[in-house]
């Protein structure tokens, strides 16, 4: 199973998990007229919607470069991070606008055994979904699966919060309820600080390996006398690198050649993320 093959697979699975969970918290919401765990609900309804269209941008992330697209199309993959954000960018202005709403005369919902029952079941389901994600996410080098584990990951602190303010309101103190929404609001504002500098930086072309970890492998060749201009950019696991190699003046231009495909080879085997390697040669500096 190819690498794109692996990440679709995982997200369906995640996929049918987070459909579940949502489905749980919205019913038990609307039955409870709990606000927190209808936001929580919905929160949590993202996660299958952010899966869906994870799924779309893999599929078109697969595609191989074209004449349009010499690169290839990884980038689909990390513009499906960004919808990610924007999904959850509705969600928190839901969430912010049912909160304030019923702040002013909260009324204490109808919470019961079963209601912590399926909040504590719903939570084992997400702490599951987040090992399982990252650790995918981690051994397949797939930013939009770590960006969905992320975002999951903000259902934890979401979920322990509403059961803590299920607790409050079982206590007599129903304001606690739309104050957990606003927590709720907080924590889905933190996933999205997270994704947005994840993704951000992959689109903006930040550096990926260390100029200096290239160049040690660079000048570990005793024919090149040196190296600068260093530059890498992508995603984690799809490189593109370029740099500039001094070489002896007195080369044979197809000695020269050879030994760039030397350098480019190095390279590629040392950072098997790296996909291509552009070299350019030059003599080295006066200095």
């Amino acid at each position: 199973m190819d690498r794109s093959a692996a990440v679709s697979r995982v997200l369906f699975h995640v996929l049918f998990l987070n459909l579940a969970v949502a489905l749980a918290k919205i019913v038990l919401g609307l039955v409870s007229g709990a606000v927190s765990v209808l936001s929580d609900g919905l929160h949590s309804l993202t996660d299958g919607a952010s899966n869906v269209v994870a799924l779309v941008g893999v599929k078109m992330a697969r595609q191989p470069p074209d004449a349009d697209h010499p690169y290839g199309h990884r980038k689909f993959e990390t513009m499906a991070s960004v919808a990610i954000l924007l999904f959850l960018l509705l969600v928190l202005v839901q969430v912010l606008m049912a909160a304030v709403e019923r702040l002013p005369s909260p009324s204490a919902p109808a919470i019961t055994a079963a209601s912590f029952a399926v909040m504590g079941a719903t939570f084992c389901v997400n702490l599951w979904v987040v090992w399982y994600e990252r650790r995918e996410g981690r051994r397949l080098s797939s930013e939009v699966l770590l960006a969905d584990a992320h975002h999951t990951r903000s259902d934890l602190f979401t979920s322990a919060t509403v059961i803590a303010a299920l607790v409050g309101v079982k206590l007599g103190i129903p304001i606690l309820d739309p104050a957990a929404a606003i927590i709720v609001a907080g924590f889905i504002g933190y996933a999205c600080w997270g994704i947005f500098t994840e993704t951000t930086g992959i689109l903006a072309d930040e550096i990926v390996i260390a100029a200096d970890d290239i160049k040690a492998v660079v000048q570990g060749i005793p024919e090149v006398v040196g190296c600068h201009h260093i530059r890498s950019r992508g995603s984690a696991d799809h490189v593109f690198v370029d740099l500039h190699i001094w070489m002896n003046p007195a080369m044979r231009l197809d000695e020269a050649h050879r030994l760039s495909h030397v350098v480019k080879d190095r390279i590629m085997a040392h950072f098997p993320q790296v996909k291509d390697a552009v070299i350019h040669i030059e003599p080295p500096p006066p200095a």
